[in-house]
C-alpha cells in the first residue's frame, strides 16, 4: 500500500472531505469539525488536523484539540478523532500517521501530548505511556489517558509536511 500523510493546514482542499469523514466515523456534528478546522487553517498551533491518503481516499486520520471532552482540563493539547479505515488496519497506517503527528507538533514547540482511548497496548508500541483514568463527559466508567512526550529530532529542519509510504496494498 502506498499512502501520503498530509496537514490540512498545506492541503485546504481537503476540509470538507476530511469533516465529513470524521463526522462519519465519530458521530461528531460535521460543523463541530469545520469549525475546528477553519481555526486549524487560520494559523493556530492547535487545533490541527492530519490525514493518510491513498489517492484521493481518506484511508486514516486524527486531529489535535485542547481537550478531547474529558474532565481533566489540564492535559492538553490531546490527539483526537483517531481512525483507520477497516480495510486498512494492521498495515501500519495509524502508527505512521501517530509518529507524524507527534514530530509535526514537536516542530511546532508542542512536545507533550495526551490522548484518550478505551484501547490497551496499541498506543504503547508508538511511545505513548499509560498516565491516568480519565471521565468523558456524559460516561460514567474511566478512560485510560496516555502521554506522548517528544523526543529530540536527530535531523532538525526536515521537512515534514509530506510523507509518503508503501508498503502492501490494501485490501
Amino acid at each position: 500500500m502506498t499512502f501520503t500523510i498530509v496537514r490540512l493546514a498545506d492541503q485546504t482542499a481537503y476540509k470538507e472531505q476530511a469533516a465529513a469523514w470524521f463526522h462519519e466515523k465519530w458521530g461528531v456534528p460535521q460543523q463541530e469539525y469545520l469549525s475546528s478546522m477553519d481555526a486549524c487553517l487560520a494559523g493556530a498551533a492547535v487545533p490541527q488536523w492530519y490525514l493518510a491518503l491513498e489517492g484521493s481516499r481518506i484511508i486514516a486520520g486524527m486531529g489535535v484539540i485542547e481537550n478531547d471532552f474529558h474532565n481533566r482540563k489540564d492535559l492538553a493539547p490531546n490527539v483526537c478523532a483517531v481512525y483507520t479505515e477497516p480495510d486498512c488496519r494492521g498495515r501500519g497506517v495509524a502508527g505512521k500517521l501517530l509518529q507524524f503527528v507527534c514530530a509535526d507538533m514537536a516542530d511546532h514547540g508542542i512536545g507533550t501530548l495526551y490522548l484518550v482511548t478505551d484501547h490497551t497496548a496499541f498506543y504503547e508500541r508508538y511511545g505513548w505511556q499509560y498516565l491516568c483514568p480519565v471521565l468523558i463527559e456524559g460516561d460514567d466508567t474511566p478512560s485510560r489517558m496516555y502521554i506522548h512526550r517528544a523526543v529530540a529530532d536527530p535531523m532538525p529542519g526536515t521537512p515534514k509536511e509530506v510523507s509518503t509510504f508503501h508498503g502492501p496494498n490494501c485490501v
